[in-house]
């Protein structure tokens, strides 16, 4: 993956949200997006999904610019798998058809080829038993991993995730990890937000730490959490890796 922003700002009722985010990746499969609460993370990935237009600013993903306008926006969602914290399935539909729709509705591919593109994702994950109930039936970490499913059955070119564990306990949330992690080791592309700081540090390629909607530090993982040179990163790492 290949990313620069430059002068990226967003503003939402007059807060700025984002403010004039530049940074610059040549090469990595994995981008975590750590900092504190409210910093400007989420809203970053949004745009970055093209989901949210920004204000101001410019966007390259594999050397590519993007064009905030609906018709380049519609091909771009396409090409990007994106999971949220909150699941984002359709609660009507079983965990089957929630892979099976977006691959039949958006993506053009036969009922048959949807079907079997969707059990092969479900027996992957160890979901097989599951695919006929609705998400109200599942627990959170199988809705979690359903959603993931469902991420990667379009055979996306960059993988976003928005704090995938924040909804879940412990256990449910070392499954998830585990999932994508497994994603990780296949060598996809991928940007994370997360408040997981080890297993932020375990998986990625490189870090950016957003606080204040600025970002205040970035660079290779292990320069970032063990030699943070901002006084807003030593603050931030320090009080969240004291546990």
């Amino acid at each position: 993956m290949k990313l620069k922003l430059a002068r990226v700002s967003k503003s939402f009722d007059g807060h700025r949200v984002l403010d004039e985010v530049s940074l610059s990746i040549e090469k990595a499969h994995t981008l975590a997006l750590i900092g504190p609460s409210g910093g400007g993370k989420t809203t970053l990935l949004r745009i970055i999904a093209g989901l949210e237009y920004p204000d101001a600013g410019e966007i390259e993903i594999n050397d590519r610019r993007m064009v905030f306008e609906e018709e380049d926006l519609l091909r771009h969602r396409r090409s990007v798998g994106t999971v949220f914290q909150a699941f984002n399935l359709f609660p009507h539909l079983s965990a089957l058809e929630n892979i099976t729709l977006p691959l039949e509705k958006v993506h053009d591919r036969s009922s048959a080829e949807a079907g079997t593109i969707a059990r092969e994702l479900l027996s992957r994950f160890r979901l097989e038993p599951h695919g006929a109930k609705r998400p109200a039936e599942l627990s959170g970490g199988q809705r979690q991993r359903v959603a993931i499913a469902r991420a990667i059955a379009i055979k996306p070119n960059l993988l976003l995730f928005d704090e995938p564990t924040s909804a879940l306990d412990p256990e449910m949330t070392a499954e998830v990890l585990d999932m994508i992690k497994e994603l990780r080791d296949e060598g996809r592309d991928f940007i994370l937000v997360t408040h997981e700081m080890g297993f932020a540090r375990q998986v990625a390629d490189q870090v950016a730490l957003i606080a204040d909607g600025r970002i205040a530090e970035s660079g290779a993982a292990e320069q970032v959490f063990d030699h943070p040179q901002n006084e807003r990163s030593r603050e931030f790492l320090a009080k969240v890796l004291k546990y």
